[in-house]
């Protein structure tokens, strides 16, 4: 059901229920010796100690350097490919085609 929906008096009778539940949820709180709040006791935080710490970054820096090591093999490994380049005759024909193509893309704006 939508908040939004609800008229005046449902909304009234709602917050007076609810009131009611939390003056009821106090006294059962009373009764049984438990601190009024209904918030929990905050958990601590749980930290890492300074040798785990070193342990990790040992770890990680030993992984990087594997990493490292296995990148600079492919590469010398790896021959460049050749680079293509076009005929003269093909750029020559590719040079015509695109003449042409403007001249009438210019031709048509006239």
């Amino acid at each position: 059901m939508n908040i939004y929906d609800l008229s005046v008096t449902q909304l009234k009778r709602a917050a007076a229920v609810k009131e009611q539940i939390e003056r009821l949820n106090k006294e059962l709180r009373g009764i049984f010796g438990t601190p009024a709040t209904s918030r929990a006791a905050p958990t601590k935080k749980s930290t890492m100690s300074a040798s785990v710490k070193t342990k990790i970054a040992a770890t990680q820096k030993a992984r990087w350097a594997k990493l490292r090591r296995a990148k600079s093999v492919t590469r010398s490994v790896t021959v460049k490919a050749k680079k293509k380049t076009m005929s003269p005759t093909a750029r020559a024909k590719l040079s015509a085609k695109l003449k042409a193509y403007w001249a009438a893309k210019k031709a048509g704006k006239k």
